[in-house]
């Protein structure tokens, strides 16, 4: 039996999950979605990047869990990676879902897409947190109306200390068993730093048509991808 550990992105909690989870306990494995401090329900803890990777660190070992699929949402593929590597022989796979990775020293915001100083400056200016995105953030995504309400309405403020903090590595990523899920409505081709990772033979790329937030748009074909990785 597989047990998953699902971690969605910034701005949400383990209620993204809550189309994904069933689908996995129905075929006889463990399913645990994870609320990352500073969020959702746990609004108002102080959390840095660090924090979060102890937060799922905690879990595993909290629950006592063995042949662990970690799955990582977006942000959460940061924490994911780094947690990925301190559970050790737990570990069976890390599935990386449209995210982000880590890199030795780097942070989410060093490595954000439209410069560094644009995010610094969106967090700086509404307290210390990322503002969640807004229904035309969500355009072009593959979403319903309904789940667009759904994933605005439950977003909550993301804690700025986590997109700031640097990833610590003792090892190579490309050295964990990995899959990688590249959803083609948000970009067609997989970042540089994941593609470099994609030439290691323990990782792999998987497709879907499909934007940003799979979990909701296509929960079922996620759940049946992350079978097919855990079986690997």
């Amino acid at each position: 039996m597989t047990e998953f550990v699902l971690v969605a992105g910034a701005w949400l909690g383990s209620w993204a999950w809550d189309e994904v989870v069933p689908q996995l306990r129905a075929a006889g494995h463990g399913a645990h979605a994870l609320t990352l401090s500073g969020l959702a329900d746990k609004q108002g803890v102080p959390a840095g990047q660090q924090t979060h990777v102890q937060d799922i660190v905690d879990e595993v070992e909290r629950l006592d869990l063995r042949d662990v699929v970690l799955v990582g949402h977006s942000y959460s593929g940061i924490p994911v990676g780094q947690a990925a590597e301190r559970i050790g022989d737990r570990l069976a796979r890390v599935v990386f879902v449209d995210s982000d990775v880590p890199t030795h020293g780097e942070s989410f915001v060093s490595g954000w897409w439209e410069g560094s100083a644009k995010l610094e400056a969106s967090i700086a200016g509404n307290g210390g947190f990322w503002a969640p995105l807004t229904a035309a953030d969500c355009d072009g995504q593959g979403l319903t109306d309904e789940q667009i309400a759904r994933i605005v309405g439950g977003s909550t403020p993301h804690p700025g200390a986590s997109l700031a903090e640097p990833a610590v590595l003792t090892r190579p990523l490309g050295e964990l068993p990995a899959t990688y899920i590249k959803c083609l409505l948000d970009g067609a081709e997989p970042s540089d730093d994941v593609a470099e990772l994609l030439t290691s033979k323990h990782w792999r790329l998987v497709e879907m048509d499909t934007g940003h937030w799979p979990m909701f748009s296509q929960p079922t074909e996620l759940a049946r991808i992350f079978l097919d990785a855990a079986g690997e």
